[in-house]
């Protein structure tokens, strides 16, 4: 049932051949992996504007030099990203540049902000798609974490059909947006050429008033740079591209950063002349739209465009954080689980963890993710500030082309992206603590699975030095565990018999019915007269415990034979999956206690035809 299941949602299983046709094309690659940073302007401008609007509606005229300063941002960002897919084309973006340029430690803490980064992405947007959608329905507002835990699943399962699928899916709301943003951003500049819509700003540029401060200017600074999540997102995922990888990466990362800036400047420029103030009922987008369209056809379709493409920006992240966590466990800093591809030569491990995390925040939150956005932006800022000044340090090193004015580009980049973390910091700390104490814990997390891989490693290499030491048994004992007697038993003791010198039948019986327990040892050696049988009491219904003290005093005189020691663990498989759940699962109990022991466990399968 679960193998059609699959399949049904899934699809056919992929050939490895067959993977160089889920690359990319720009097209494609620009739905995929841009849809988290064009998202960003639904809300991008509101939070500069619902920031300075707190020195009265004379400050809102600020939003247009803080916006110019995101745009400068935006712009050093792009091309220090552009030079990273050229330098690094094996993917991996802030956590390889900064890991080969600042040392392991500040890739890790790179790293995994970004994993987090895109687990609250995922959760953020998700979030603001059900908010979207349950203020078009406000009937379904009791519902909002099951919708939004519906939204994760179905993401999850788009990106287990594969990159091209979910790409191909993902063009209609992606692209619809875009076509919406431009008419109306268009529309909007026309009427404001023709006269058609006179000046309404609340103030003029320029204008001065008494509460506008230092401070006041860095939080609407650091509240619009939350327009620039998921820049990051197409220098993880360049082996995802067709050939060439890095061109196609590159002039991706361009046209997605070219549409992301436009947008911002129109958006913001229009919220200035129409002096749009915001307001808890309606957003400053819906306000745009309206002034610019009224309430006919192409406002509603624009506000169906909106809510898609907020429903869809986590997406960025089940594309890129199966890409950065494939690049940890390379260098055995995650499982290597994450490592395999599926049926549909996806990350499917990573896509899955993906969506565990999100719905957990889901949870957590109950759909109300809105405390979550200052660390949300710390995520990507602090990898931001360490992939730019780690790439200060690459052309230092390597001195490539125009490398001096690749520098003041990445020097620009990184002290403005240093100066939002400081901010940051220093002005939403309350919402980012828990930061400083989750990456700790995380780079720990990472060292330790890293130890353990070296350590096994060292263990199981085979030195040309040193030979390896072998061990000759004079013979062999095996263990079987009887439950009862029946064809499956018979045919596992016939089996022990042919592989050991000894066999030893071991039962564990309890106190709930002896007689019964004293008729299958009779029974038993009826049947098997040269197999020792031994009968072990359990007065706490236990059968490992029992079963484990058995099995270290036969071992014991297995070493003194010098006798190779196997436990046999007889279990019959139903024919149809679900049957198990029928059935008790003492062999498996049993199996996951043994291994720990220093001998050989081996399972007889019987598979049932019935």
């Amino acid at each position: 049932m679960w193998h059609y299941l699959k399949r049904l949602i899934i699809g056919k299983p992929l050939k490895t051949l067959d993977e160089g046709s889920q690359h990319l094309s720009r097209g494609k690659a620009l739905a995929l992996l841009s849809s988290d940073a064009l998202s960003s302007v639904a809300y991008g401008t509101e939070q500069i504007v619902a920031t300075l609007l707190v020195a009265g509606t004379a400050a809102l005229w600020w939003q247009l030099p803080i916006a110019l300063l995101v745009l400068i941002l935006l712009a050093a960002i792009t091309v220090s990203y552009r030079q990273i897919i050229h330098a690094y084309p094996g993917g991996g973006g802030a956590y390889v540049v900064t890991s080969q340029n600042w040392g392991r430690n500040a890739g890790l803490v790179a790293g995994g902000s970004l994993l987090v980064d895109y687990m609250l992405t995922v959760a953020v947007s998700v979030a603001a798609g059900t908010e979207a959608i349950t203020s078009a329905i406000p009937a379904l507002h009791p519902y909002t974490v099951g919708i939004a835990i519906g939204l994760i699943l179905l993401l999850m399962a788009l990106n287990l059909r594969g990159i091209r699928e979910s790409a191909g899916f993902l063009m209609v709301p992606v692209y619809l947006f875009i076509v919406m943003v431009v008419l109306m951003i268009a529309w909007g500049f026309f009427n404001i050429i023709t006269g058609r819509v006179p000046y309404h700003a609340t103030a003029a540029v320029g204008t001065t008033f008494s509460g506008m401060s230092l401070v006041l200017f860095l939080r609407a600074f650091s509240s619009g740079s939350s327009s620039l999540t998921g820049v990051e997102a197409i220098s993880n995922a360049v082996p995802n591209f067709k050939e060439p990888k890095a061109k196609n990466a590159a002039g991706t990362l361009g046209i997605m950063a070219t549409i992301l800036a436009l947008f911002f400047a129109g958006i913001t420029f229009l919220s200035y002349w129409y002096g749009i103030v915001p307001n808890s009922q309606v957003t400053v987008l819906s306000q745009i739209s309206e002034q610019t369209f009224g309430h006919g056809v192409l406002f509603y379709l624009f506000q169906l465009a909106t809510a898609l493409i907020l429903a869809v920006a986590a997406n960025t992240g089940y594309s890129a954080f199966p890409q950065l966590a494939y690049n940890l466990a390379k260098d055995k800093f995650m499982p290597h689980i994450y490592m395999d591809k599926g049926d549909r030569l996806s990350y499917s491990n990573g896509i899955m963890s993906l969506a565990t995390g999100a719905i957990l925040l889901i949870i957590i939150f109950k759909g109300s993710t809105d405390s979550l956005i200052p660390l949300y932006a710390i995520g990507v800022f602090v990898p931001f500030t360490l992939s730019q000044s780690g790439m200060i340090i690459h052309w230092l090193r390597h001195r490539e082309g125009n490398w001096r004015m690749k520098i003041v580009v990445n020097f620009i980049g990184a002290l403005i992206s240093a100066a939002l973390v400081l901010t940051l910091f220093f002005l939403r700390f309350t919402s980012i603590w828990p930061y400083l104490i989750i990456m700790p814990i995380l780079v720990k997390i990472f060292w330790t699975i890293n130890k353990h891989y070296r350590t096994i490693a060292n263990e199981l290499r085979v030195l040309s030095k040193e030979p390896i030491k072998r061990h000759h048994y004079d013979g062999a004992t095996v263990i079987i565990l009887v439950s009862n007697l029946t064809k499956v038993t018979a045919e596992a003791v016939d089996y022990a018999k042919s592989i050991g010198d000894l066999v030893i039948a071991m039962h564990v019986s309890f106190d709930s019915n002896p007689e019964k327990e004293r008729r299958l040892g009779v029974e038993f050696k009826k049947e098997f007269p040269d197999i020792r049988y031994v009968d072990i009491h359990s007065s706490y219904r236990s059968i490992s415990e029992p079963a484990l003290r058995f099995v270290d005093e036969i071992s014991k005189s297995a070493k003194e034979r010098n006798h190779s020691l196997t436990v046999l663990i007889p279990r019959f498989i139903p024919r149809y999956g679900w049957q198990n759940a029928l059935h008790n699962q003492n062999s498996l109990r049993l199996h996951n206690a043994l291994a720990r022991r220093d001998l050989i466990v081996s399972i007889y399968y019987y598979h049932l035809k019935e």
